[in-house]
């Protein structure tokens, strides 16, 4: 693909992060028929819909949410995707839905989960569950995270998929591993093909592990090392990964580690620093754990990222530096206690 040496502005940056491969229009035609992505209001989900409209511009595809935030809706069919408002907590809502052979579920609650358990424990688990069991007859490939796994060693590759989701403590990675069993429940009882993609770290310009650290840079904060590592992939290659996943379902359905290599937070923010001309402020030492992934198995299907650190680097100190947009939403990398 050829790569920009900056992004100018959140335009272009929607643009890169939803263009498709090659690669992805052969998948998507192993999975035919209608595509339903449901939670497309988050931060991956309208460039992940524009992507699979722009792949296959026949083929009809549903963006699913309940579009409080302001011009998205308008934003998404504007980019030729269909939109319904619902509340996926709502079973009248979902029996509404249209059926749709494709589905990315990218539903969730993370952020705010301290204070509210219940409702975390609503969107991680029950959704789901009502979701698996009123599309019975779909594709699923649903969002999880890397936080489903313990802790592993940081002088490994992290943990591979036969690793059980066994998460560390705290209610959001605890409520993860229960939206990976009711999909894995409903996917043995009725034979739903699908996959778990256990996400880490999906980057923009606008938020992201990169973007955190290159701001702290900037403001002469502390980095907090002891989450030492963690792996972090582009956005426009984890759109792209999930929705080529549709052609490598399995019924039951399984996990897939899905990010890229491990990244050392101290070389991160010393490469940041140089770039922006501040030298990082330190504090704490490196644990000897962290939550770390070992995607030798989406390499094996989708081949490397497109996009390598050097390049992510240099964008988001050019953004950072610039004053570009930020959604303003820190992903708390460095939490090692599970509160969000």
């Amino acid at each position: 693909m050829d790569l920009p040496q900056r992004i100018a502005d959140v335009e272009a940056l929607e643009e890169l992060l939803s263009r498709p491969t090659p690669e992805l229009a052969r998948a998507l035609a192993q999975a035919p028929g209608d595509l339903m992505v449901l939670g497309v209001g988050g931060k991956m989900g309208p460039t992940l819909a524009r992507m699979a409209r722009r792949a296959d511009p026949q083929r009809r595809v549903i963006g699913v949410a309940r579009f409080s935030e302001p011009g998205l809706r308008e934003r998404l069919e504007g980019w030729g995707v269909e939109c319904i408002a619902a509340d996926l907590l709502s079973r009248e809502a979902l029996a509404g839905l249209p059926e749709a052979p494709n589905i990315v579920f990218m539903a969730g609650r993370k952020f705010g989960s301290t204070g509210s358990e219940w409702l975390t424990w609503a969107m991680n688990a029950h959704v789901p569950a009502l979701v698996a069991e009123r599309f019975a007859r779909s594709r699923i490939v649903a969002f999880s995270t890397a936080c489903v796994y313990p802790f592993t060693s940081t002088a490994g590759e992290g943990a591979k998929e036969d690793v059980p989701p066994t998460a560390p403590s705290g209610e959001y990675a605890n409520s993860c591993v229960a939206r990976e069993r009711m999909f894995e429940h409903f996917s043995h009882a009725l034979r739903t093909p699908g996959r778990l993609l256990r996400l880490s770290y999906a980057i923009d310009m606008r938020y992201g592990v990169l973007h955190d650290v290159a701001t702290k840079v900037m403001n002469q904060q502390p980095i907090d090392l002891a989450m030492g590592y963690a792996n972090i992939i582009w956005q426009g290659d984890a759109n792209d990964w999930a929705l080529r996943s549709l052609a490598h379902c399995t019924a039951p359905t399984s996990g897939l580690n899905l990010s890229g290599p491990k990244v050392s937070i101290r070389a991160a923010a010393k490469a940041l620093g140089d770039r922006l001309g501040v030298a990082p402020v330190f504090t704490g030492q490196e644990a000897e754990t962290a939550w770390l992934v070992d995607c030798a198995e989406a390499f094996r299907l989708f081949g490397q990222p497109r996009v390598a650190l050097d390049r992510m680097l240099d964008w988001t100190a050019d953004w950072v530096q610039r004053g570009g947009a930020s959604h303003g939403k820190p992903t708390h990398y460095e939490a090692r206690d599970g509160k969000y």
